[in-house]
């Protein structure tokens, strides 16, 4: 598999907090499905400097998928692009091991990535959903966890764009697009 692009799934967020749950969830349903050998699922959970030292292995395309609160109805999937070439702040992201959340990681991955050989992701794409719950406790709310079918629906679409012999699924309904 030398050279081929390669492509994480990464599952985030915190199962004891309900809804933020989510990304864990999707996450372990795609890594019981056959995934062409390039696509890598990995539950990153809270551990951000976990994630930042994944990021390193080299990857081409990283697909975040995560509770997103954006304001819309619980169980709304929205599909963000985020611009990767933007300037960042050096003061914003600070590399401390209890603040490594993704948008940090993302911050830094530039930084991250000089002297080791590797290059921050070509594609970044998050998959999010609109939590109705992140209280503590274990569980999604009945909205959030019928998200994740259309949610895994939506990671294979994603995949088929980016990696050769991925079949399509059908689409995913109700995910709002944000660049």
């Amino acid at each position: 598999m030398t050279g081929a692009a390669r492509t994480l799934v990464a599952g985030v967020g915190n199962i004891f907090l309900g809804d933020d749950g989510f990304g864990v969830e999707v996450a372990r349903r795609l890594a019981a499905e056959p995934l062409p050998e390039q696509v890598e699922v990995a539950d990153i959970g809270v551990r951000g400097v976990h994630f930042a030292y994944q990021l390193l292995d080299g990857y081409d395309t990283l697909v975040l998928v995560d509770a997103t609160t954006r304001g819309g109805a619980p169980g709304t999937l929205y599909l963000i692009e985020p611009d990767c070439g933007a300037p960042v702040d050096p003061d914003a992201a600070v590399l401390d091991g209890h603040r490594m959340t993704p948008d940090a990681v993302l911050g830094l991955i530039g930084s991250l990535c000089a002297g080791t050989g590797t290059a921050p992701p070509r594609r970044i794409a998050v998959v999010g959903c609109e939590p109705a719950c992140l209280d503590e406790g274990l569980g999604l709310s009945a909205p959030v966890a019928g998200a994740v079918p259309r949610a895994v629906e939506l990671v294979h679409r994603l995949l088929a764009a980016d990696v050769p012999g991925t079949p399509p699924t059908q689409t995913a309904t109700g995910v709002a697009a944000d660049r």
